[in-house]
């Protein structure tokens, strides 16, 4: 009897009722959790910002057109410095601005212009890791806010079995241990993310960084010879 109620029920219904049932206990489970889980919460769209606005930026500066660099070799060696200035000032990338830098140095000693070129790669990296220090830090925070919420939580729970006196209850000590656990979870996902998000931004951040010294080596040679 009871298979053919299930046979004859409405699969589609059942996937509803289950999500919906889902969907309520993470919302019902993160609001047990206090109002750390709102710090954690506005920790959250924070790495979420940085991680998409960094991934962006980062995406654009590794943009270089192919021949940018034959481009630049041809104009040196026609002695057409001006011409290659302006291209680098209309390319948006650091790869550009570090060759106008030395460019610019044209008819200085080699060291001066490398010096003028590591100046302006040093200023460019700096810009590119904007951001990835506050994404570290909510990585490591996270973790330990949600662990402070836990030991909040144990020590109210404990409190109110002191309270309750002769008159305790398990559900007491267990509601009490459910509610704790929640924002150590929530500090774990937290966390969790933003070292993800960290480690891929840092990589793609190095790529760029390798990019912009063989581009600076392969310059200094345009020049040397």
């Amino acid at each position: 009897m009871i298979l053919s109620l299930l046979l004859q029920t409405d699969p589609e219904a059942i996937t509803a009722t289950v999500q919906e049932e889902l969907s309520f206990s993470l919302i019902d489970m993160a609001t047990k959790g206090g109002w750390l889980m709102i710090v954690l919460l506005i920790l959250s769209i924070i790495a979420i910002y940085i991680f998409a606005e960094r991934w962006v930026a980062i995406r654009k500066a590794e943009k270089l057109d192919k021949n940018f660099l034959k481009d630049i070799n041809d104009y040196i060696q026609d002695g057409k410095i001006k011409s290659a200035i302006a291209l680098c000032n209309k390319t948006d990338s650091p790869v550009a601005r570090m060759l106008e830098k030395g460019l610019q140095r044209t008819g200085k000693p080699l060291s001066d212009i490398q010096a003028a070129i590591e100046n302006v790669g040093t200023v460019e990296v700096a810009r590119l890791e904007k951001g990835l220090p506050t994404l570290a830090t909510i990585s490591g925070g996270a973790p330990m806010i949600g662990f402070l919420g836990t030991v909040m939580g144990m020590v109210q729970a404990f409190f109110n079995m002191s309270q309750a006196g002769n008159n305790i209850d398990i559900t007491l000590l267990s509601g009490g241990i459910y509610t704790a656990m929640i924002t150590t979870v929530g500090g774990l996902i937290v966390g969790i993310l933003a070292y993800f998000a960290y480690n891929i931004l840092t990589s793609k951040v190095s790529g760029v960084v390798a990019k912009m010294e063989s581009s600076s080596i392969e310059f200094l040679d345009m020049l040397h010879q």
